[in-house]
């Protein structure tokens, strides 16, 4: 089965990321916060043996930390998330991937036998979720491409998983649920030993 992982980057601009972090400890933390997610997504991921995306949000950075020859490179298209979501889910299958992921950098607990089990599921379960504890979800991952996933959605609200589910449902399809983890959006969500 060929498989993908999308991961969905925002170019690190100070001011830009981790907006509601940045409320309470401050733009540059902010930033320094979020350039290590994305070293740990980086290094969960770089050794899998699907396909790997970059989907950067505003231009692609061909000299960045994401290495040239694991992760091929794209830019997201579309008005908001799930528009840009379904464009490269529909991207990777119109390239004959069979089973897709897409993840962001937004999970510290988010580890590579998480992705591992989401596409063990996929060969049995036409869909799989990776509830966050917001309400939001920290991967989705599908065989075929589904645009009810991505359209009438509250997005970076706390319906999102509970809303994609009952997606699942009414199409009467196939899922699984990965166990509910923590994405880091304020500053309480960070791990309790985490300094910057």
């Amino acid at each position: 089965m060929k498989k993908l992982v999308i991961i969905f980057y925002r170019n690190p601009v100070l001011g830009k990321v981790k907006t509601r972090l940045a409320k309470t400890i401050g733009d540059e933390k902010a930033l320094a916060v979020y350039l290590y997610m994305a070293a740990h997504t980086r290094s969960i991921t770089e050794n899998l043996t699907p396909d790997k995306i970059v989907y950067y949000s505003d231009f692609v950075d061909r000299e960045d930390a994401w290495n040239n020859s694991i992760y091929r490179k794209s830019l997201q298209q579309g008005k908001d998330l799930g528009e840009k979501m379904f464009r490269a889910f529909q991207a990777g299958f119109e390239k004959g991937y069979e089973s897709i992921c897409i993840i962001g950098t937004d999970c510290l607990e988010l580890n590579t036998s998480s992705i591992e089990s989401a596409f063990q599921a996929l060969s049995k379960y036409d869909c799989v979720i990776g509830p966050a504890r917001d309400g939001g979800y920290y991967l989705l991952g599908c065989t075929n491409l589904h645009p009810e996933f991505f359209t009438q959605k509250l997005w970076s609200t706390s319906s999102v998983a509970n809303d994609t589910i009952h997606d699942f449902q009414q199409l009467r399809l196939s899922w699984l649920s990965l166990p509910v983890l923590r994405d880091v959006d304020e500053a309480k969500d960070l791990p309790p030993d985490f300094t910057i």
